[in-house]
């Protein structure tokens, strides 16, 4: 019998996905990515925001948007063929926690994605940086 834990950040609910909400790489279809303001009123930013097509990242939990960093708009201007956001359509991503990412200029635990695969297991990204996370004092366990 498996029991799932609660991370901490759950407590601070935020109106995107967080890493706190992937317990491991999910394949997702972006339906269209907008500026839209900050939702969680902290600042007065617009940020490029994906929404998805799946209503529901588990069962009985709602999908939220994702912010898209610049890192994570470039890579869907690759994967969309266009630097335009009205053209970031209708994508299938692997979405995953990145160990190694900058979250607002700090090393963080960011989502990170890739065009999805069909092949079972983590992304290699993932499997990799996934390995060198849980060693050291204050780390995050993966």
């Amino acid at each position: 019998m498996t029991t799932e834990k609660t991370h901490f950040r759950k407590a601070f609910d935020s109106p995107y996905l967080g890493s706190a909400d992937l317990v491991e790489p999910t394949i997702l279809t972006i339906s269209h990515v907008r500026l839209e303001p900050d939702h969680t009123k902290k600042t007065k930013d617009v940020f490029n925001t994906a929404f998805f097509v799946e209503q529901e990242l588990r069962r009985g939990e709602k999908l939220k948007p994702m912010i898209l960093n610049a890192s994570n708009s470039k890579t869907m201007r690759t994967l969309a063929g266009s630097p335009y956001i009205d053209d970031w359509k209708n994508i299938r991503v692997t979405i995953y926690v990145d160990p190694s990412s900058q979250v607002r200029s700090r090393s963080g635990r960011g989502l990170a994605y890739q065009p999805a695969r069909t092949r079972k297991g983590p992304p290699r990204a993932y499997a990799s940086k996934r390995k060198a996370v849980g060693s050291g004092e204050g780390s995050v366990p993966a």
